[in-house]
């Protein structure tokens, strides 16, 4: 199966151009030097000083001693420049070959420096995802400030763990970071690591393409060593990895991974997590920031723009230009350059220029230039089905109104009800679905994005609900709350609840990747230690973090689809009571959706008027 996040090959969160999952920024406190200078044209092919000047693997010594190398670019002109900085796990010298900001910077007059985090390629130091990035990132920034080639104004970008690494570091303060750019990224811990309660099974397949290789030649570890070796053992062995159980008793990595067992020890709500958590710290943040994700990122992608954007503006309530920007289209993770995600062509403006979007924004908060930058609207959002871009106030949009559809029993087709305006309107108070984790709901598709799901209906493991026909073009854009009143005979369970745009002639869409549209029944209040369902009880579960932005066209409905499972991106619940984490026994379960006039099990969305 394909690495959904961003992976071998690109620069992922888990997943983009070769190994970038949340790279970009790192700063370090001194610098232990050396440089290889080496004049070369933009396109790299060595016209000695026409165009730029690298110094290549340049050391940077953090507060703790450790030394991290980078590359750095110049322009070919003496002076003091703004100066970019770009962190990856992935391998400095891939990211110069898949990106083209770099040379485009320096075009501009721009500094770049392209830095291997901790523990990765060139750099020293023992690889920790995330935990460093902190803290290095900082000492990376203020290093950059104070070099000889620096006007002293850092900006820092990247997508994915590159775009991770500028939050981390700028959650730290560094003085001289004046804007960033962190694309598709997080929030927070709970909906990266975990979802809803879930442990993310995407992590497996991250570490194994993009991490576990060089980790293994650095240690002399046994296993895959090179990409390639890594991409053709995982078709063979990822359905016993992504399969095992416990999840902590998988042998594969404990020694070319061992953070990924510590992750496992720690559930979605344990305070070891804080130093992940973005939510609250916004006011220690003073750059200029743009947040960009796509609606079919990775889960935490769309999430993290909207909350980090909104937490930005809370923190600088009464500022002028509070400096904040959030921007999202109908892409999946990296694919900001197509206009196809998945099946669905979102026409020719879909793409766009992720360099210039990049330096029109350093251009106005690193070198003052009157770009009319701060005088835009600070949300711009795709709307998909009409397939254009909008400019925006706010997020939620104030104007967008919430509409509630009310689930209900049908006699129809086969497990398929129906949703509508009234509640309780049914002749059966209640729909039931089958739920076995040693045969859960699979997504037959490898990669994110758009797809048909309309061969899940009428299984007896899925329940769909079923709008009529629009009558005129809907348009639904914002936060979108599922409230549902479950009943189970297992003592815990998963609730998937997608939301499809279904079109005349049967196609059924999903609107966002697999990771808001799910809730662990025992997660149900964020606590630390599970909170057990009593078999029979009826619960009342919100499902609150999805978001989208979707016109259902004339004729077309809309569809709720309820699963227990949808394997493998997340854990599968055992519903024993016992964690997948520490259990391999599992046991079938029924799951009970109630819709009657007192348990109105529903769907609550934005809606904007025309």
């Amino acid at each position: 199966m394909v690495n959904k996040r961003m992976g071998a090959g690109s620069d992922r969160m888990r997943g983009m151009r070769r190994g970038e999952r949340i790279g970009i920024v790192l700063v370090v406190v001194a610098v232990g030097i050396a440089f290889a200078w080496v004049g070369v044209s933009a396109t790299g092919k060595g016209k000695a000083a026409e165009e730029e000047v690298r110094r290549i693997d340049v050391a940077v010594t953090m507060r703790d001693g450790v030394v991290l190398r980078a590359d750095v670019w110049l322009p070919k002109e003496e002076g003091r420049f703004p100066t970019l900085v770009y962190r990856t796990p992935y391998g400095k010298s891939d990211a110069q070959k898949d990106w083209s900001t770099f040379e485009k910077a320096v075009k501009r007059g721009y500094a770049v420096v392209i830095q291997d985090v901790r523990g990765r390629y060139a750099s020293e130091g023992e690889f920790t995802p995330y935990q460093n990035e902190g803290k290095d990132g900082y000492d990376t920034i203020e290093w950059a400030a104070r070099q000889p080639w620096s006007d002293g104004n850092v900006g820092t970008f990247g997508l994915s763990y590159p775009g991770a690494v500028q939050w981390l570091a700028a959650v730290e303060n560094p003085p001289h970071l004046q804007a960033m750019v962190p694309a598709m990224t997080f929030s927070t811990p709970r909906n990266f690591f975990y979802s809803g309660g879930l442990f993310d099974g995407s992590w497996l397949e991250w570490i194994w393409l993009n991490i576990a290789p060089d980790a293994r030649k650095r240690k002399g570890l046994a296993g895959p060593k090179t990409d390639e070796e890594a991409e053709s053992s995982w078709k063979k062995e990822h359905g016993r990895i992504e399969g095992f159980l416990p999840l902590s008793g998988l042998p594969d990595l404990k020694e070319a991974a061992p953070y990924y067992y510590q992750w496992l020890a720690h559930p979605p709500a344990d305070a070891w997590w804080n130093w992940a958590e973005l939510r609250n710290r916004y006011d220690r943040v003073h750059c200029a920031v743009l947040n960009f994700s796509g609606w079919y990122d990775e889960a935490y992608g769309p999430d993290g723009a909207t909350t980090n954007f909104n937490g930005l503006l809370e923190a600088r309530r009464g500022e002028t230009d509070p400096r904040t920007h959030t921007m999202i289209g109908p892409w999946t993770h990296g694919g900001q350059d197509t206009r196809k995600s998945g099946e669905r062509d979102f026409g020719p403006t879909a793409p766009i220029d992720y360099d210039e979007l990049i330096l029109r924004w350093m251009d106005h908060y690193l070198r003052n230039v009157d770009n009319g930058v701060e005088r835009e609207k600070p949300v711009r959002i795709f709307v998909m089905g009409r397939n254009e871009w909008r400019d925006e106030e706010s997020w939620p949009l104030k104007r967008a109104k919430a509409e509630s559809l009310y689930l209900g029993a049908a006699g129809g087709p086969p497990r398929l009800g129906t949703l509508g305006a009234q509640p309780g309107t049914s002749h059966v108070a209640a729909s039931s679905f089958v739920s076995d984790p040693s045969h859960p709901v699979t997504d037959a598709y490898e990669k994110y994005g758009a797809h048909d799901y309309r061969a899940l209906g009428g299984r007896g493991d899925v329940l769909a609900f079923d709008s009529e026909p629009m009558k005129e073009d809907v348009e639904v854009t914002g936060p979108i709350q599922a409230e549902m009143y479950v009943s189970a005979d297992v003592p815990d369970f998963d609730l998937w609840v997608k939301l499809l745009d279904v079109a005349p002639d049967g196609t059924a869409f999903n609107l966002m990747s697999p990771g808001l549209d799910e809730l662990r029944a025992s997660y149900r209040e964020e606590t630390v230690e599970p909170k057990l369902a009593e078999p029979g009880k009826i619960y009342r579960l919100d499902l609150n973090r999805m978001l989208t932005s979707n016109v259902f066209l004339k004729g077309h409905r809309i569809r709720v689809q309820i699963t227990g499972a949808f394997y493998p991106h997340f854990s599968r619940n055992l519903q024993t009571g016992k964690s997948e984490i520490v259990s391999a026994e599992s046991q079938i379960g029924r799951i009970t959706i109630h819709h009657d006039a007192e348990h109105a099990s529903r769907i609550v969305l934005p809606v904007v008027g025309q």
